[in-house]
């Protein structure tokens, strides 16, 4: 092994926190340099990632409605490509549940060519619900990610078999369905941000962070294509100027503060 590679889809940070942590752990350890590929934004999804033998690639992102986001997966499937390295698939859930992400992101990755020798679902603060998860990945997640490096370190001495299994669904096929406070489906595929145009100041910063290229920086308050309410231009706002305001997408965010509020556990796969 030569370098560990990092590659996330991390729209608010969290997930590129979680994979930096466990990367720059494993560097230390097996003493190799450590390369970024961060696909967020639109730009960074024009070109493949190939990657090889020598490599170890830790590869992360949020889980959307307990899975891989389904805006993501293509650039997933069609653009990463293992070519015989090894690989660590990690995903990030808001306190409810990862459902079946984990296993389509080690599946994702098995079918392109990756040796998937471990895998991570982690607790990481709600985007939305900051509420669930709040505040985490704490010092406690942190040791967490350290001592799963570790042992990954010491898989890969032994030769880094790869998992044949990981919890969830083996072929996922159904998306988790939001629920309002009442119980029934929550619909608000439709619903974008909207802006407070007395309090914008047209800075830019909400059309530079938005993972979809869906904000026009002239325009804020229109939103030009696909939202994928990963609250990326509403948590750079500076000013507070953006929030969603559609009923049924706030029905599910109070449902999740009330049923998700208890402290979910990380899984480690190895």
């Amino acid at each position: 092994m030569k370098r560990i590679c990092l590659c996330c889809f991390s729209p608010c940070h969290n997930v590129r926190d979680v994979v930096s942590c466990m990367g720059e752990t494993l560097a230390s350890l097996c003493h190799v340099p450590l390369e970024w590929f961060d696909f967020t934004l639109p730009q960074s999804r024009q070109q493949p990632l190939t990657f090889g033998p020598e490599d170890l690639v830790l590869l992360g992102c949020p889980v959307y409605a307990g899975r891989v986001p389904n805006k993501i997966m293509p650039y997933i499937r069609d653009s990463i490509r293992g070519n015989g390295a090894k690989g660590v698939a990690v995903v990030a859930f808001g306190n409810r549940s990862f459902d079946d992400a984990l296993s389509e992101l080690r599946l994702l990755m098995t079918q392109n060519g990756f040796s998937v020798t471990a895998a991570a679902a982690v607790v990481t603060e709600h985007s939305f619900a900051p509420e669930l998860a709040h505040g985490r990945p704490d010092e406690a997640d942190r040791q967490q990610y350290a001592d799963f490096a570790q042992k990954v370190a010491c898989k890969l001495q032994q030769g880094g078999a790869p998992l044949t299994q990981v919890p969830g669904a083996e072929k996922p096929e159904a998306y988790y369905t939001p629920l309002k406070e009442d119980g029934t489906p929550a619909r608000f595929l439709k619903a974008t941000p909207q802006t407070n145009l007395q309090r914008c100041t047209h800075c830019g910063a909400c059309a530079a962070a938005c993972p979809m290229g869906s904000v026009d920086a002239a325009h804020p308050e229109q939103t030009t294509g696909v939202c994928i309410k990963c609250q990326a231009c509403i948590h750079v706002c500076e000013q507070g100027a953006r929030c969603f305001t559609d009923a049924d997408f706030l029905s599910h965010r109070q449902m999740l503060r009330t049923h998700y509020i208890r402290p979910a556990q990380s899984v480690f796969c190895l």
